[in-house]
Order: structure tokens, then sequence, then C-alpha cells
């Protein structure tokens, strides 16, 4: 796998296109989830928090070239070692979908990008941005139809990067 940071492309990326590329990779990935309403007793921890996981994982991602001259590309993503692989595909006028799911994405001027999909009585609103080439952030929350967040999460991950044979 070659090192993303050595190429020409400015970071962060300016263009859809080029932020897609940058998260190609297998990723080294901390997960935490959070519980944010309705909590249960037995979900609070010994200060008081809800934190529901906190898992490892190594994440496996693929940019896709974009299937027609409208799109910007995709990302197929899924866990190492796993079958399941999730697909993303985004398009030039802020659309993007998976599946049979839809939604919008917006590249912020910081270099983040902001995935929102609406539906089944919930907004989820994931933001994706990087500090360093190798390492990229997450950040998730669920809000119910009420405008009361109902979970969240925060993912930091580090990209493994092979190095060159001497």
């Amino acid at each position: 796998m070659s090192d993303p940071s050595n190429n020409q492309t400015p970071f962060p990326p300016e263009q859809i296109g080029d932020f897609l590329r940058l998260c190609a990779g297998e990723w080294m990935s901390l997960r935490s989830q959070f519980a944010l309403a309705e909590i249960n007793e037995e979900d609070l921890d010994e200060d008081g928090d809800a934190w529901h996981s906190s898992e490892r994982g190594e994440l496996m991602v693929a940019f896709l070239e974009a299937e027609t001259a409208g799109g910007a590309g995709g990302l197929q993503v899924g866990l190492k070692d796993d079958v399941a692989q999730q697909e993303l595909h985004f398009d030039i006028n802020g659309s993007f979908r998976s599946g049979e799911q839809q939604g919008r994405w917006q590249l912020w001027p910081d270099g983040s990008l902001e995935l929102l999909v609406t539906g089944d009585g919930r907004e989820v609103r994931e933001r994706i941005w990087f500090t360093k080439p190798n390492l990229r952030l997450r950040s998730t929350v669920a809000t119910g139809v009420d405008g009361i967040p109902g979970r969240a999460s925060f993912s930091s991950e580090i990209r493994r990067v092979s190095r060159p044979a001497s």
C-alpha cells in the first residue's frame, strides 16, 4: 500500500474526489459509542457516563471510480476479513447513496466531509476529517424527529502504511 502523503493533492482535500481517494486504505480504528437519551441505570459506568461500547477494528476502504459522468466516485468499506462490504456512491451535485439509502454530502472549507441521512424518523449526521493524511477522525450523531440526540459515536482511525522494502 503506498503512502498517500507522498502525492501532490492539496491537504486537506478541496474536492470530493480527492477526499474519497484519501480515504482509501487499511485503517486501525477505535470507536466509542455513547447513548444520549433514555439512559437506564445499568447503562452507566462508575463515573455516571453511559458508554455503550468502545471497540477496536480493522477497516478496509477502497476508492471506487465514478459510475457515471456526474459521479465523483465512491467508497467500498468493510471490516478486514469480513465479506460484508458497504458501497457509497457520490454525485458531484451533493448527493450520495448506499444501497437503498440516500443522503446529502458537503465538503466544508476546513476540509471535513459531512454526510446527512434522514429517514425512519431520525437524522444521522456524520463528519469525517483528517488531521494528517494518515489520521482520520469521524463523529456521528443520530437525532430523533423531536430534535433530541439519541446516540453518538466518535472514531479515531490510523492508516496502516507499509514501508518500502530495503
